[in-house]
């Protein structure tokens, strides 16, 4: 079981801090990627924070109307599905890159509305121009 940490996210505008208004979830709750599982309310706005993760929450650790900063774990979520991760890591390092290219084809990229969702596995740029030969 791999557990995860969700710090609060930058909430936008520069703000370094943000006050909980009410969890939408509860020590047990089952979430899916990009619920919301958090009200915050900042100097400026009041805002819903997603989970970039599926899983079990197995703590809140943040009380409703404390002050936090950014950067500050407010909930842990569990997902069960890298439970064998740790033990087989060399064989499931070698085998994603055949299992992805299948699995792509198939399903949608995951969006991640706010927080640290997945990063991307690369970068890649477009091909430079040439500038022409100069005619004589």
């Amino acid at each position: 079981m791999t557990t995860r940490e969700f710090k609060l996210p930058d909430p936008g505008e520069g703000l370094l801090e943000a006050e909980i208004v009410e969890w939408k979830v509860a020590v047990g709750d089952a979430v899916k990627v990009n619920d919301i599982v958090v009200e915050v309310e900042t100097a400026k706005s009041l805002v819903e924070l997603p989970i970039p993760w599926a899983g079990t929450v197995t703590g809140i650790h943040v009380a409703v109307g404390d002050e936090v900063e950014v950067g500050t774990v407010i909930i842990t979520i569990d997902d069960g599905a890298e439970g064998a991760a740790p033990a087989d890591s060399t064989p499931a390092a070698e085998s994603p890159a055949p299992d992805t290219a299948a699995d792509g084809a198939d399903e949608e990229p995951v969006k991640t509305l706010v927080g640290y969702g997945p990063k991307a596995s690369g970068t890649t740029r477009r091909a430079r121009r040439t500038p022409a030969a100069p005619t004589a």
